[in-house]
């Protein structure tokens, strides 16, 4: 049975050096936030951790951005505030996770030899 094939939403900011990402639980989430900003950011955010992805757009390899880069491209290395500021000036993306299939039992079968 396919594991791990569920909507994945994230917020993808190019900035000036970089380009960030952050992972959010909807895009509704997003819009409700967008127009009423009563509603507490951890109702939005899924993790309070900003990637960056080495100017490969909303792509490649996600590492945590350093507090050095934020405050680069933010002005600010508090999480709060630049994850506010990628949420209004960055893009919504939703895709679908990629699908996990493995070999419950490889003994059973024909790919080991008997």
């Amino acid at each position: 049975m396919p594991r791990g094939n569920d909507q994945q939403t994230k917020v993808h900011y190019k900035g000036q050096e970089d380009d960030f990402i952050i992972f959010v639980d909807s895009a509704n989430a997003v819009k409700e936030w967008k127009e009423d900003k009563s509603v507490p950011l951890a109702q939005v955010v899924s993790g309070w951790k900003v990637f960056i992805t080495h100017k490969h757009g909303n792509q490649g390899i996600l590492d945590s951005a350093s507090n050095l880069q934020l405050e680069n491209e933010f002005g600010t290395h508090k999480e709060e505030d630049v994850v506010k500021q990628i949420i209004e000036k960055g893009d919504l993306q939703e895709t679908d996770a990629k699908e996990r299939q493995g070999d419950t039992n490889i003994t059973k079968g024909p790919a080991v030899a008997h």
